[in-house]
């Protein structure tokens, strides 16, 4: 390969949280961590290359993405997803979670009830209660080591609690599924049945295993496209988060006003030039780097994979269709929550990422993410080894 994935990046003491601030989070400090969505790979050198450049400039005033920058995003969409974006339905926001957290608050009123499907990335139910939106949720059925959906559950929940909100989390994190048209027209179906709007995060659609595709939930037909605001950002796929860009798609014009003016609520207007910069530069010049990191990635998968079968077989592994975050269930081992913490923590020195963050069902499962070097993941693989072995 051309690409150096098993390189180790020093990262500590470079203000990453991934590092450098476990006492803030009530961690103690030394573990390995293998927690929040952010790889230990530099990004390509294009992007690095486009920012040095951009440096050089020396002017980092206001900001927008014109059309260049469009273009490239329409390229990346069609031709990975087949998905022909339009230059209207584009808004840029600083982050996934902020795009959220502004459409609750511009589509649903306090006390409106707000849908998701647990277990799922927190910040969705953090974000829904921390702005005085009713929390429902419509519970994932784990049936022999994979997640289904359920669908008379949902369909319950939205007339009980007269839902307007769903979020939908495509590919899902953290329990790997990457749902079926069958699925997504269901479950579209039900949301225009009884008048339901869409926030559907997909900013994980770039890392799909092989035998599975993602599918945008807005294209699926067109009136999914009137009740969506799809969610995507390169900061998953070419680890950018600290760069804040993402780029968001409504086409209802009703749903694109009421998001932006949320938005100029809260005074965001131009977003961060070096995002720009770095999105487009990753977009037109970073495939070949991406097509790697996932035969990389899948290498590592089969690493874990094989780790447990052989060395800790009562760990098991929820086969991830999509994501570098794996969904780990321990529940073999017969551990409180508690428990288990103190064994992750304590014994094996690790971070991970309790299941209880994730909600409803969570309980006795651990997310951990193998976008790391292969010699980082088999160091965290044998101190979990050991510590489950002497426990």
């Amino acid at each position: 390969m051309k690409y150096n994935f098993n390189e180790i990046v020093q990262r500590d003491n470079t203000n990453s949280i991934k590092y450098d601030f476990a006492h803030r989070r009530g961690k103690p400090e030394g573990l390995l961590p293998l927690w929040v969505a952010d790889m230990d790979f530099k990004t390509p050198a294009p992007v690095v290359e486009a920012l040095v450049e951009k440096s050089k400039h020396g002017i980092f005033g206001y900001s927008e993405g014109g059309q260049d920058y469009f273009f490239i995003l329409k390229d990346w969409f069609k031709t990975r997803f087949d998905w022909n974006i339009q230059p209207e339905w584009l808004i840029t926001t600083p982050g996934v979670v902020y795009a959220i957290a502004t459409a609750i608050r511009g589509l649903t009123q306090i006390g409106d009830s707000v849908i998701i499907q647990q277990p799922v990335y927190y910040p969705f139910a953090e974000t829904i209660k921390i702005n005085d939106r009713k929390l429902v949720v419509n519970k994932l059925e784990h049936k022999n080591g994979k997640y289904f959906m359920d669908f008379d559950d949902f369909e319950s929940k939205i007339i009980e609690n007269n839902a307007k909100l769903f979020i939908l989390c495509n590919p899902h994190n953290p329990v790997g599924r990457v749902w079926t048209r069958e699925e997504l027209v269901h479950l579209g179906d039900i949301c225009l049945k009884h008048g339901v709007m869409v926030i559907s995060d997909e900013i994980h659609q770039d890392f799909i295993y092989p035998g599975h595709k993602h599918l945008v939930f807005a294209d699926l037909k067109p009136e999914f496209l009137a009740i969506t605001i799809t969610c995507t950002a390169p900061s998953k796929t070419f680890n950018l988060a600290g760069l804040q860009v993402s780029n968001i798609f409504i086409e209802n014009k009703e749903i694109k006003r009421k998001f932006k003016k949320e938005m100029q609520k809260g005074g965001y207007n131009e977003i961060n030039i070096m995002g720009i910069v770095a999105c487009a530069a990753a977009y037109s010049k970073g495939r070949k780097w991406l097509e790697e990191l996932k035969i990389y990635l899948g290498e590592n998968l089969g690493f874990l994979r094989d780790f447990l079968s052989e060395q800790l077989p009562q760990v098991k592994l929820i086969e991830p269709e999509g994501t570098y975050l794996i969904w780990l269930d321990f529940n073999e081992l017969g551990l409180n929550e508690e428990a288990l913490e103190d064994l992750i923590i304590n014994k094996a020195g690790l971070w991970l990422d309790a299941g209880t963050m994730f909600g409803a069902g969570g309980e006795g499962f651990q997310r951990i993410n193998i976008a790391t070097p292969r010699l980082i993941l088999e160091q965290a693989l044998t101190q979990l080894e050991r510590a489950i072995n002497n426990k």
